[in-house]
């Protein structure tokens, strides 16, 4: 590998690809795999923290076995885009709502959220998201499987 992202070497990189591979691997293991000192480990993990590469970690929860049974995108069209900050401030309130995007394109707003049912969903539409003062109209969009579900590969 011939990298230089972010100031990262190839020791960085390869650090960076055990823990994308199982983040729960312990220092002294990724120490043993690249060769240095377990020492060196926390310097360049601290390091690749404090440039904000590394962001903490992430606990995968299956939602279905907690009775959150549907994964759905909702494009979210605003009135205007001074609306955004506004719109922002409430969906930050919704619990189910686990990712969202400001993007380019069709909708302002792209988020992930997470229901128990089609009736929490709709409810959630109707009561939570449809009534914030600036959004205009949804359009959702229901996930059948998620096949792929990874981070970056080096």
């Amino acid at each position: 590998m011939n990298f230089n992202i972010s100031g990262l070497d190839e020791l960085d990189i390869q650090i960076l690809d055990i823990l994308v591979k199982d983040s729960r691997t312990p220092y002294l293991e990724i120490a043993r795999q690249c060769h240095v000192s377990g020492g060196t480990i926390h310097v360049r993990m601290k390091k690749m923290e404090d440039l904000g590469i590394i962001k903490g970690t992430k606990l995968i929860i299956d939602n279905s076995k907690l009775g959150y049974d549907v994964c759905c995108f909702i494009g979210i069209y605003l009135d205007k885009a001074t609306a955004y900050l506004n719109v922002l401030e409430e969906l930050k309130k919704i619990n189910e709502i686990v990712e969202l995007h400001y993007t380019t394109g069709e909708y302002s707003i792209f988020s992930k959220v997470i229901c128990k049912s089609i009736s929490h969903l709709q409810e959630l539409l109707m009561t939570k998201i449809q009534i914030i003062d600036g959004v205009q109209r949804t359009s959702t969009f229901i996930s059948l499987s998620q096949p792929i579900d990874r981070n970056i590969q080096f």
